[in-house]
This record gives C-alpha cells, sequence and structure tokens, in this order.
C-alpha cells in the first residue's frame, strides 16, 4: 500500500500513514488496530507516531481511545497543531474534531482473550512486588507495608507475540525520509502504560540528511535505549544500516539479555538493513521490502544475533 502511494505521486508521509493504516484496518497480527491486546480493563488503546526527516516534526498519540485510524491522528498531530505528542482520552476528543469516528475498539476476539486471561488468575500480567501475590490473583493491588524483591519470572512466559508493531521507513527518490509506527501495545498492560511506539527515537526516527529506523519487541525495555535514534546517528557517521541495527541490539542486550525485539534501518542511498535478539522462540526477524530494483514487495529474512 505505501509503495503503491509513491508510485500515484504521492509523498512519503503519505506513504507511510497509509501504509500503517492499512495495518490497522487488517489488525495485523493482532497486535496493530482495534480489536486486539486488550487491557487489564478489557480496553483496546493505540498509540502511533509519524515523523517528517526533512523538518524533523514528529506527530503521534498514545492511550487512543475509541479511534480506529491511530496513525491518521498522528498525523493530523503535525498538520493541525504545534505539538508532538497528545494522550488518552484528550487525544480522542482531539481524533473527533479532526473528523474521525468515535467508536468501539472491542471485538469478540478482544472480549474472549480478556475473558479467557481473567479465568487464568491474571497471568501474565506486567506488576512486581506487590500484595496481594501477582504471580497467582488478579488483584486489586497494592504497595506491600514491606517490600520483598523477587527475582522477576522470565520475561518468555510472555509469548513473543504479544507485543508487536508495524515499524515503517520510506525513502523518496530524492532521499527524503519518513518514518512511522502503530500499535495497540502489550497484551493484558496495566491501563495508561505507554510504549516505544509512540515515542520519537525509540519506535521510529527519520532524518532526510542520514536515514530513518523502527522498532519493534519489548518497548517497555526498549525505549530505555532510543534504538531507532541511536540506528541513526550510526548511519550517519558512515556506519552499514545492518551494522548500525546490530550495534543498536547489542547494546541492549547488555542490559537485558532476554528481551524480544528487533529493529530495522535504511539509509537515504536505499541500502536497508535489519538485527533482532535471538531468544527461544524467536531466531529470525522477517521484513519486507519494496524497492525499484525489486519487481514486487519481497520479504527479507535476518537471523537474531
Amino acid at each position: 500500500t505505501a509503495w503503491r502511494v509513491l508510485q500515484l505521486g504521492g509523498s512519503e508521509l503519505d506513504a507511510v500513514e497509509r501504509g500503517c493504516g492499512q495495518c490497522e484496518i487488517d489488525q495485523c497480527d493482532g497486535s496493530v488496530g482495534y480489536g486486539g491486546s486488550p487491557d487489564e480493563s478489557g480496553e483496546t488503546t493505540l498509540d502511533a507516531m509519524i515523523m517528517d526527516g526533512n523538518t524533523m516534526e514528529v506527530g503521534a498519540v498514545a492511550d487512543l481511545r475509541h479511534v480506529k485510524n491511530a496513525i491518521g491522528v498522528a498525523r493530523k498531530v503535525i498538520e493541525h497543531t504545534k505539538h508532538t505528542l497528545l494522550v488518552g482520552e484528550s487525544a480522542s476528543l482531539f481524533a473527533v474534531r479532526m473528523g474521525f469516528p468515535y467508536e468501539d475498539l472491542t471485538t469478540q476476539k478482544s472480549l474472549l482473550m480478556y475473558s479467557k486471561w481473567l479465568n487464568q488468575n491474571c497471568q501474565p500480567n506486567y506488576w512486581k512486588n506487590v500484595v496481594p501475590d501477582s504471580s497467582e490473583s488478579c488483584g486489586p493491588y497494592k504497595r506491600p507495608e514491606k517490600i520483598i524483591y523477587k527475582e522477576e519470572q522470565t520475561i518468555l512466559q510472555r509469548s513473543v507475540h504479544n507485543h508487536d508493531t508495524i515499524g515503517m521507513v520510506v525513502i523518496g527518490e530524492s532521499g527524503t525520509v519518513a518514518s512511522g509506527t502503530s500499535t495497540n501495545g502489550a497484551v493484558h498492560k496495566i491501563p495508561g502504560r505507554v510504549g516505544d511506539s509512540p515515542i520519537a527515537g525509540a519506535g521510529s526516527y527519520a532524518d532526510s540528511t542520514a536515514g530513518g529506523a523502527a522498532a519493534t519487541g519489548d518497548g517497555d525495555i526498549m525505549m530505555r535505549f532510543l534504538p531507532s535514534y541511536q540506528a541513526v546517528e550510526y548511519m550517519r557517521m558512515g556506519t552499514d544500516p545492518t551494522v548500525a541495527c546490530q550495534k543498536v541490539i547489542s547494546r541492549i542486550q547488555k542490559y537485558a539479555p532476554n528481551f524480544f525485539g528487533a529493529v530495522i534501518c535504511a539509509n537515504t542511498t536505499g541500502s536497508y538493513g535489519a538485527a533482532c535478539n535471538k531468544i527461544p522462540g524467536f531466531t529470525q526477524f522477517h521484513f519486507m521490502v519494496s524497492s525499484p530494483s525489486l519487481s514486487q514487495p519481497t520479504e527479507q529474512v535476518v537471523d537474531c544475533i
């Protein structure tokens, strides 16, 4: 979809918006768009961002409720405000003023996921060091009088498919770079949680003087390292896109060896690459590429490091 927009004369930002928007409609992987990843109260909320690598403007929304086209709303933040990031119910009100329909993001599928989770004592969840014990009950939780720190259970208990993002980097004919992301976040997240996707430099980053990058995976860990910004900076220094991505993943590995995540990178000449962190059940990362040298969109695969 994004490639078609470019071929029809659309801008790089148009391509990112329409490409990520298509995934919102298709509910890609259940982790983008409405009807997926219900939070602890059963509600689906959306995060998205879009970045213009020429002006360095960013539009982003987080914890967006009742509006399906999150990346579209993010674009309107650039076009109609002097802000960068709008959140929560206020972002939804902004969206409605911009002409987006206000609708329910819940589906039978998300309700089923939610009730199944409740029936298994709300496992897994994102609480720690609370009473009652979050590994055995649904709460409500509170802070204990005396804190006893328990070693966090292995992250692999949470399926590698329960937090994913559509991330996209578009390089135009003239070298203009745009990037964007859209996601419904981590499954069973604590309400109000915002991951890396809508944060500039974490979820994605674009700079027409260097390149663009986008990340997917465990946003709570990845956002602490601004991987997309870091990857673009490596490319600015002349680092090959694949190596730039690998360096970013290696940096996070030192602190979180078991994190689930991947980064895609592309520079202004059209070279591209990706890297991912190798954990059980996730040893390769698949991503799609469209370019003038390819007759059709092509799936690429990299081995995780």
